[in-house]
Formats: C-alpha cells, structure tokens, sequence
C-alpha cells in the first residue's frame, strides 16, 4: 500500500477554476475513472476522474477553493500493483522504463480482462454524434441532412435539420473531424440521443467494454453539449438553450438573466441517472454549490412526483370512453403534438395555479382616434398598426410600476424571483394549435418596433418557423380575441409566469360623462393572476393603472 497525491490535471487555457462539487469523502473506495470532484471555469463545468483506484486518505480542496493545474486535490492509498499499472511513465525517464511499464500495463490488463482489447489512446477515433436533449420524448422528423461522408466539419457546423410541431431545430457538431458515416436519410424520425453520425475526431480517448469493443468518449465538454437543450435556427452561442457549454454564454458575451434561467448545472452522471429515470432536468431545483443538480436531488424529484401524482389520483375516476358509433357516424381525428402538449400545460396550470380574475374596462376612444390618424404613416412603414402594440407598451409599464407581477415563484415556496427585464409572451392561433412567442424588453421598444416584430413572430408562427428561443423568457402573456368577438373570458395562466392579460373585443357603449350619455369605445380586459403570488390588492392596482394608461395614451411617454 502507498500514499498518492492526486493533483488537478491539465486545464488547458484555463488559469484559476472553482471547485464547486465534492463527490468523493474521506475514506471511500473510488475505481478507476469514478469521478472526485467537479470544477467550474466561465466556459465550463468539468468533473475530474481518478487516475487509479484507492480508498481516500484526505481531501486537500474545500467548495469555492480557487484551483490550478497541478494543484493538491486529495490523496489515495493504492495498492502497489494498481499505482504500477495505472501511473503514466515519466516524461524525462529511460526508454527502456517507458517500455517496462507498458509491459506492466498490458499485463494487468490481459490478467484481469483475457477476452478483451485493452484501452487505447489515439491521436485520431471516432465518435459517434447524436441528437442531444430534445426536451420532449417525441420523435421529431429529419427535414434536412447538411453534411456527407468525407466531409471535414467545424466545430458548431450544422449536421441536420429537424422539425417539430412548433420549430425547425439545427443540430450543430460539438467536435470538428472528418465524417465517417452519416446514420441519418432526410425523413428518417428520430429523437434524443438517436445516432446522427460517425465522426473521426482528435484527442478522443477509446475505452474497453467487457465485450471488447472500443467506445469512445468525448470530452467532459462535448458531453456537456450533447446533454444541452437545442436551440432553434442557427441560435448564437449565449442564447438561453445554447449548445455550446453547461453555462450557456461560452464567454462570447455577458450572461443574461435568460442564461442563468435555462442553463442546467448537472454532470454526465448525473444527467445518466435523469434519463434513466426519465427526469426532466429543466424541472429539479439543485441543492449543490450554485445551485448545480446532484444526484440526491433527482431522487427526491422522482419521489415528490411520485406522491403527487398518486395523491391528484384520489377519488378522481378518469373519464369513460364512449363507443359514440352507436349513435350514428363518426370520424376519429388525430390530435397535433401542439394541441395535446397545450391540453397538458393547460391542466397542470389550472390545477396547480389558484386563479383570481379581475375585470375592467378601458376607455380607449382617444387610442383608437390617434392609431386611425397614424393609418397614412402606418401605410408608408409598411407596417400594420393594430391596438395589440399599444397594449405591450402599456403593460410593460404597468410591470415596470408594479414589480411584483414581473415574479416567478421557486417551488419550494420560499422565496420568489424578481425579473429585472420585461418580456411578454403573445398568444397567437395556428392551425396546428397555440403557441406563444415572446416579444423582449418590450419597454424599450417603441410603437413602431412593437408593430413590426408583432408581424414577424405572427408570421414565424404561422409558417411552423419559431424556435424554442422564439418562446422562452417571458414574464407576462396578452391572450387577445378581439378579432373574434365576445364580451370577455377568463385565461388560464401560463406558468412560471403570475399573470395574463385577456382581451376582449372593443365595443361602443353609453359612458355617464358631464351629466351626459356619450358613446365611447369601451375595450373589455380581464386580468388573471395566481393568488399564491398576488393578493386582490395587487390586481386592482394594476388593473386600474392599465385602464388609465390606455384610456390617456400620454401615460407611456413619461
């Protein structure tokens, strides 16, 4: 038995990194390659494997210790026979003490594995690229193949094209290499973790399994980007559901609240364990050091999931299937992705959310008057003045005025989180079904840019062309009917977000003003709010502000 000193390995351009998870403890017994600890520079999160197998003596590094290369991590007490196999020989001995300690290597290895190849590391392997997260267990079609056999690549180059029910998706390479095979025709359905393609790649270490087949495993960072959301069309690095690294921003840029947001703090094993169990990762709360996700907190996801759904099941009998052909003809039609994925958000947020829904009205005579003054102007932009772009910016300001409806609360219920941006969401109707894209910092945008972006997304939508990007980050949603009719209704709200605008359509109605009758062009509004996060106090505020903001649109200039 020995003492060895297990020190950080080779960072590459990385100076100072910060141990942020400890996943070994004092007197364990690791295995070769079982991870010790994790470490996070600003483009990425990386886990550091055992060169050799030992029970740990002591650990040298403590949660937030700033780290080098070469740095004191723990020390292992090996046994002498795995220090002699496992230890890489010295840079600056004898050619025959290298020779000797590949003969000790190749050994152990045919002493402890007969059958099998033993592990090689070459300068050139090949990798096999597949689909990363998804965020659905659907499968999506293959529209478009970019690339072919024999083709060197880059880094981030685009492979295939997929399509979903609400997004064209780009899957980028997380390696550059050339291609060996493409495992992928256009129509082919697939879903996460499908075979794209073989790629050689260099610095690719090959493993052995048991059967003796070599596998090759990519880089903590390749593995990082293989477990990250997609992003939609040829999203740049930094976006929300970026490729490139764990942290999302890949230090092209300054991270945004939106890249905290979505961005997953989890390492390969972890993310294993969530697939295995079937754990949407974008769902658990991490309890490790900056909130990264461990393996504890996938189990007590699954076990609260697992008692609330048994617990909604009680006393309630599904619905009874109806053979309806008895009373006469019928057609069964199938339902889109988009329509059952939106029966599902609809049910948990109606079930989980406890609605209040305040009702007003806004005076917006002197709005409809200027936005008709604003036609012959509107005509010569080439963009369509709708009340929609009038009702943004009022919003934006009554959620610059009254913060607490910019809020999402954390599910454990402690605390919430205060959003120092405004983006809002606008439901727009497909053929397909519903969805929402989101239109950012609205409150910077002014009446005209509101216009043409409204009709860009509107048109995205429409054409099956949004990206996940497209619909993420919102803080509150306009779900508008004016175009239909109806007096009002009641919208459901969309989680994580606490409120939603419902708007009805403009009608002329008698107003008692100067002890008079006049017609005036009434816009009927109901706002719905989750009562966990807002009192009725709340709602009337807001309410009534939105009502004076409309009804004297000199409001949003100030």
């Amino acid at each position: 038995m020995s003492i060895e000193n297990i020190t950080v390995p080779d960072l590459g351009d990385a100076t100072e990194v910060e141990v942020i998870e400890l996943l070994v403890s004092v007197g364990q017994l690791v295995a070769e390659n079982e991870s010790l600890l994790v470490l996070e520079s600003d483009k990425a999160a990386m886990e550091i494997p055992a060169p050799m197998a030992g029970v740990v003596k002591s650990i040298a590094v403590n949660l937030g210790d700033q780290v080098s290369t070469g740095h004191a991590m723990l020390t292992l007490d090996v046994e002498d026979g795995e220090k002699a196999a496992s230890a890489a020989p010295d840079a600056e001995s004898s050619v025959d003490a290298k020779e000797a300690g590949k003969e000790k290597q190749q050994e152990k290895a045919a002493a402890t594995e007969p059958d099998s190849a033993a592990a090689v590391t070459a300068n050139a392997a090949s990798i096999t690229i597949e689909i990363p997260e998804l965020g659905t267990d659907d499968e999506v079609e293959v529209i478009e193949v970019h690339v072919k056999t024999g083709e060197k690549i880059a880094v981030d180059q685009a492979l295939i094209t997929l399509e979903s029910d609400k997004a064209a998706i780009e899957v980028p390479s997380p390696k550059a290499g050339i291609v060996e095979s493409v495992l992928l025709v256009v129509g082919d359905k697939v879903k996460t973790a499908s075979a794209v393609l073989q790629l050689l790649t260099d610095a690719t270490t090959a493993t052995t399994q048991r059967d003796g087949t070599a596998v090759t495993e990519p880089t903590q960072e390749v593995a990082d980007k293989a477990d990250s959301p997609v992003t939609g069309l040829q999203q740049p690095p930094a976006t929300e559901t970026s490729l490139k690294t764990e942290v999302g921003s890949s230090g092209n840029g300054p991270e945004t609240d939106g890249d905290r947001h979505d961005r997953i703090y989890a390492g390969p094993a972890v993310r294993k364990l969530a697939r295995e169990l079937g754990v949407d990762l974008h769902q658990v709360s991490g309890s490790g050091a900056k909130s990264r996700i461990i393996k504890e907190d996938i189990h007590e996801f699954v076990k609260t999931q697992l008692s609330t759904s048994a617990g909604a099941g009680v006393g309630v009998a599904p619905a009874a299937d109806i053979d309806f052909s008895q009373f006469g003809e019928i057609e069964e039609l199938p339902r889109s992705k988009i329509h059952k994925l939106t029966a599902v958000i609809m049910q948990r947020n109606w079930t989980t959310i406890p609605h209040v829904a305040q009702f007003n009205e806004a005076d917006v005579t002197e709005l409809e008057d200027f936005r008709a003054e604003l036609k012959p102007e509107s005509e010569r932009k080439g963009v369509k003045l709708t009340l929609l772009p009038f009702l943004l910016k009022a919003c934006a300001k009554a959620l610059i005025e009254y913060p607490q409806f910019n809020v999402s609360l954390h599910s454990s219920g402690e605390y919430t989180i205060q959003k120092k941006y405004v983006h809002i969401g606008v439901a727009v109707a497909t053929e397909t079904g519903l969805v929402v894209p989101v239109i950012r910092n609205a409150d910077q945008k002014t009446i005209w840019q509101l216009a043409a972006e409204l009709v860009e997304l509107t048109d995205k939508a429409k054409r099956r062309k949004l990206s996940r990007d497209d619909m993420q980050g919102a803080c509150f949603t306009i779900s508008s009917l004016g175009a239909i009719g109806g007096t009002g209704f009641i919208p459901i709200v969309n989680a994580p977000e606490v409120a939603i605008l419902g708007v009805a359509k403009t009608m002329i109605k008698p107003v008692f003003i100067d002890d008079e009758f006049k017609p005036r062009k009434m816009l009927p509004l109901t706002l719905s709010y989750d009562h966990k996060a807002l009192n009725g106090v709340d709602g009337g505020l807001f309410s009534t502000y939105l009502v004076k903001v409309l009804a004297d649109i000199r409001h949003l200039s100030l």
